[in-house]
């Protein structure tokens, strides 16, 4: 007599659990990359960040999220750029290759200052730099 409980409450349960899937709802948006006109909001942000200002004495494990949010600009950057200027690719392409520099190395869990992972950040500053500069001297696309 106990299984027939049981097994009413698992089919009630299969039911439920079966509706939920098909329910209308919103779909979720994708995050992540800004749009190409945000560019100029996005650089301006993380140029105020303490691994863009002083990446030497930075910790290189703790720019990480830093260096995540930076990973985005490349291909936000090209979009921008679309056929029609190509020094801000160049810029674009430094930076992809500053950030690949500091994951390769295995920098998210460098604890102190020095070697190749302050090095990369260094290059990850320098190459954002370089990338603010292209995008400041050109209007939004908007």
């Amino acid at each position: 007599m106990s299984r027939f409980p049981v097994a009413v409450g698992g089919a009630l349960l299969v039911l439920v659990l079966s509706g939920c899937g098909n329910e209308a709802g919103p779909t979720p948006k994708q995050g992540g990359e800004p749009g190409p006109d945000a560019l100029p909001t996005k650089l301006a942000a993380l140029t105020v960040d303490q691994c863009y200002a002083s990446p030497r004495t930075q910790l290189p494990k703790g720019c990480e999220k830093y260096v995540t949010e930076i990973g985005n600009l490349p291909g936000t950057a090209r979009k921008r750029a679309g056929d029609n200027d190509p020094q801000l690719v160049t810029e674009a392409d430094a930076l992809e290759r500053a950030v690949k520099s500091f994951r390769n190395a295995g920098c998210t869990t460098v604890p102190e200052a020095g070697g190749p992972c302050t090095q990369a950040l260094v290059d990850v500053a320098a190459a954002l730099s370089g990338l603010k500069k292209q995008v400041d001297a050109r209007p939004t696309t908007g």
